[in-house]
């Protein structure tokens, strides 16, 4: 059966519409930032698990990166434990809801 419908997309016979993009609203993260505030919006804050480390401050940085960030956190290529936690909690929507909300933010140095 998929190598007939994969026979037809090629033909043009069936047209398979592609994924629609997953837009950020930053009004929507309100709730879900309260996890990020208590490192990322302090400035100069310094975690300590699992070991002692500057906290980047994430206000300003643009979504696209803060959604790469987030994905790589899921995925492991980013080893942070306690950002892995947070980021394997959240959903495409959610990260793009996050990032949008920061993004939106003023840069904080």
């Amino acid at each position: 059966m998929t190598k007939i419908f994969a026979l037809l997309v090629l033909a043009g016979i069936v047209q398979v519409a592609p994924a629609a993009a997953i837009v950020g609203n930053a009004k929507a993260a309100r709730a879900k930032v309260e996890m990020c505030i208590g490192c990322h919006g302090i400035p100069g804050y310094k975690a300590s698990f699992p070991e002692v480390f500057q906290v980047p401050m994430i206000g300003g940085q643009s979504a696209k990166y803060i959604v790469n960030a987030l994905k790589a956190y899921q995925k492991g290529d980013r080893k942070q434990p306690t950002m892995k936690g947070i980021a394997t909690s959240l959903s495409e929507q959610d990260m793009a809801d996050v990032a949008a909300y920061y993004s939106q933010q003023t840069a904080q140095k």
